[in-house]
């Protein structure tokens, strides 16, 4: 995974920098997103995949189904064909996004949650959140059952373990000193 941050992320930080150039960070954003959902296609994955198909004819089918008649968004999802970097469009649509947040004075928070939550205890906790690391926050959900109940918050460096599994490990230390 830090692999493809790392390949992923030139690509990101370029087209961030065409899109604020223009004003249109929204606009990419919604590109990009649309580009990587068509990227996370199965059947897409295999065309991508597939050796008897040029770049060129791969980038074209791509710009065809995302309905988008910008030479810009054209060239760069050739220039991600011809490197064969398309695979890696949802990790640039999410490095995009984190930019666009960041210069919106927005952070990413990382919840580790041991179940699923849906969107009405994100946007709950997302508010009780937002006054103690004193910034707007957006929310990325992972689910790791490991931590058998509770949450654990990543705001950049900051972590805030609310998990069992947290609690249980400080219990551990607190009983071995």
């Amino acid at each position: 995974m830090a692999e493809s941050v790392t390949i992923a992320r030139p690509y990101a930080e370029a087209a961030y920098r065409v899109a604020k150039e223009t004003g249109a960070q929204g606009a990419w954003s919604l590109r990009l997103q649309k580009l990587a959902l068509i990227a996370q296609d199965g059947d897409m994955a295999s065309v991508m995949s597939n050796p008897q198909l040029s770049a060129e004819q791969v980038a074209n089918l791509i710009v065809s189904l995302c309905e988008d008649n910008d030479p810009v968004l054209a060239n760069f999802v050739r220039t991600l064909a011809e490197n064969r970097r398309l695979a890696l469009l949802p990790e640039i649509s999410r490095l995009f996004d984190l930019a666009k947040s960041q210069e919106e004075g927005v952070k990413e928070a990382v919840v580790h949650s041991a179940f699923p939550i849906d969107d009405t205890q994100v946007a709950a906790l997302l508010q009780q959140l937002e006054p103690r690391f004193g910034t707007r926050l957006t929310a990325r959900v992972e689910v790791d059952p490991s931590l058998i109940g509770g949450v654990r918050v990543a705001v950049g460096d900051q972590v805030l373990d609310a998990s069992v599994r947290g609690k249980l490990d400080a219990m551990a230390v607190a009983l071995n000193n």
